[in-house]
């Protein structure tokens, strides 16, 4: 069950558990070392997570729609339909059937259809949306079906946000230098997924390895290049790339004393110069700037006086200056994972300090001689030697922090009513609407540890929907309650409950990865439910012949 935080965010009271990951703002370090280790997590990690990753769009309630069925969509109601389907809705559902099955739709139709209801009225007519990452691209299909007229900011020269690669790290390798030139992506360079490609697509737009062209990368758990790729071929399939503004940095979002946003941004071109600053007025905001680019540090006793390098897994990409070092890595999560195997076959030795590990001895971790999992670090020291709570040492050469991020918008002035406390954006009704500013203003894609595509994808229904005035919000003082996320966004869509195997697909990758963290990309255990996944993929047939 979501906590109150997950749902409406950024209360006054504190928990003395956050002591764990109380995050400054000023200099973006964790306290690590307040308390011991709890069972809970602390608020800073819980208020943007989920129940359990994929609860929320199961179709288990009672008001749940019946399980969508092609043979039946006759009797799906038309709006349904065009949701699913992005054809005319007064076409009818068994026209949507027939044109979808026949594996015929044109590029050049995707974008062009009429949406699938009435234009919206004028009071919310104009959209901007920050950011071309996948949450702001799916957000521009969305509204401009909902026949709304958006305009996407983009800072960088190309769509895909974090899922852009480049070599380039930032100055400050921790990332707490508020002057340096941050570099929007956190991806190393043997970065692959750790969720198979039929979790990770669009709804109507499957991520199937029969997508990719002769020679692309057609594994079950591709690279960051095949992602981007997908986000490329969606953007050139929906016609999105007219909508945005590259080169395009926001400055300020700000609402008018007419109840509409101020949107100031400036041009920015390749290398870095300023151009020409633009303010233009929109009636509703949706950000979607991410929330991978502002690192969380670790607070550790007498790191200061530590004479070693540091650096934040957001400036991480190949392992090969790590060669012959000791390395330490901070932190348990799927960037600790993933760099610690990448370095250990080039570092002299890598230590991995997990802060949920008992106070015990260290680890030797199966299949390599040289890694091992610590406890938490009680100090550090002037000789370059590392202490953890275990009374263990190690003389140690390079400390990675692979300690999350925090939330960041530092472009919107709210005047307080919309604050980041201990990593919680709030308030938030539903991770999305905030009560004050509902429904003109609206954030995609806060929650975490969730299959992030399809929430992007449904958060932007709703919005979309919302501004449209297809659907209608609770009351500030009702959006002020706590409410349950069960299959909640899927529903206020008009959807039926997504397909039982997504779920069962996700919680099965993330058993198979405790199980298998060095081979579970390529070795699996759920072929079932791949063949109901292309399945359900033959619904769907944009340049795809399944």
């Amino acid at each position: 069950m979501a906590s109150s935080c997950s749902t409406l965010t950024a209360t006054s009271a504190r928990d003395p558990r956050v002591g764990l990951l109380r995050s400054d703002m000023k200099s973006a370090r964790l306290n690590w070392i307040d308390h011991p280790p709890m069972e809970d997590e602390p608020r800073a990690h819980r208020c943007h997570r989920l129940p359990t990753p994929m609860e929320w769009h199961r179709g288990e309630t009672e008001a749940a729609p019946a399980p969508f069925n092609l043979d039946n969509v006759g009797h799906v109601d038309a709006v349904v339909a065009a949701h699913i389907f992005p054809i005319n809705s007064r076409s009818g559902g068994r026209q949507a059937h027939a044109i979808a099955t026949k594996h015929t739709f044109a590029t050049r139709n995707l974008a062009s259809m009429p949406p699938s209801v009435a234009a919206a009225p004028a009071a919310f007519s104009r959209v901007a949306v920050i950011g071309a990452g996948a949450a702001g691209l799916v957000a521009a299909r969305e509204l401009r079906r909902e026949g709304l007229r958006v305009v996407v900011f983009e800072r960088d020269a190309a769509i895909g946000g974090t899922w852009v690669y480049t070599p380039a790290t930032e100055s400050d390798p921790l990332g707490l230098d508020p002057g340096r030139g941050i570099v929007q992506t956190s991806l190393y360079e043997s970065l692959r997924t750790n969720l198979p490609r039929e979790c990770m697509g669009f709804l109507d737009y499957p991520f199937s390895s029969r997508r990719a062209p002769d020679g692309g990368d057609t594994r079950r758990f591709p690279g960051h290049r095949e992602v981007l790729r997908y986000l490329q071929d969606f953007a050139r399939d929906f016609d999105l790339y007219g909508l945005i503004r590259f080169h395009r940095e926001v400055e300020t979002v700000e609402r008018d004393r007419d109840g509409r946003w101020q949107v100031d941004s400036r041009s920015v071109d390749e290398a870095g110069g300023d151009g020409g600053d633009e303010s233009e007025a929109f009636d509703g905001v949706v950000v979607c700037n991410g929330h991978f680019t502002e690192p969380r540090i670790a607070e550790i006793p007498g790191i200061d006086a530590w004479p070693g390098k540091q650096l934040h897994s957001h400036n991480y990409r190949v392992p090969e200056p790590f060669t012959d070092q000791v390395v330490l890595i901070i932190g348990s999560a799927a960037s600790a994972v993933d760099i610690s195997r990448d370095i250990v076959r080039y570092a002299k030795e890598v230590h991995i300090s997990n802060r949920s590990l008992p106070d015990e001895p260290p680890r030797k971790q199966p299949g390599h001689d040289n890694m091992w999992l610590h406890s938490m670090i009680a100090s550090t020291h002037s000789d370059g030697t590392v202490v953890f709570q275990d009374g263990s040492s190690v003389q140690v050469d390079v400390i990675i922090h692979c300690t999350g991020y925090n939330y960041h918008f530092p472009f919107l002035k709210t005047n307080g009513i919309i604050t980041v406390d201990d990593n919680c954006v709030g308030p938030l009704y539903k991770h999305v609407f905030p009560p004050s500013h509902a429904p003109s203003l609206a954030f995609i894609g806060i929650p975490w540890k969730v299959a992030p595509f399809l929430m992007f994808e449904l958060q932007s229904k709703w919005v979309a929907g919302v501004l449209s005035r297809r659907i209608s919000l609770p009351t500030k003082e009702e959006m002020l309650e706590d409410f349950e996320y069960h299959d909640w966004l899927a529903k206020q869509c008009e959807l039926p409950p997504v397909a039982e195997w997504r779920n069962l697909m996700y919680e099965a990758a993330g058993k198979n990865r405790v199980a298998r963290p060095e081979s579970y990309r390529d070795e699996w255990d759920d072929d079932h439910l791949i063949s109901q996944a292309e399945e359900d993929f033959r619904k769907f047939s944009y340049h795809i012949h399944l």
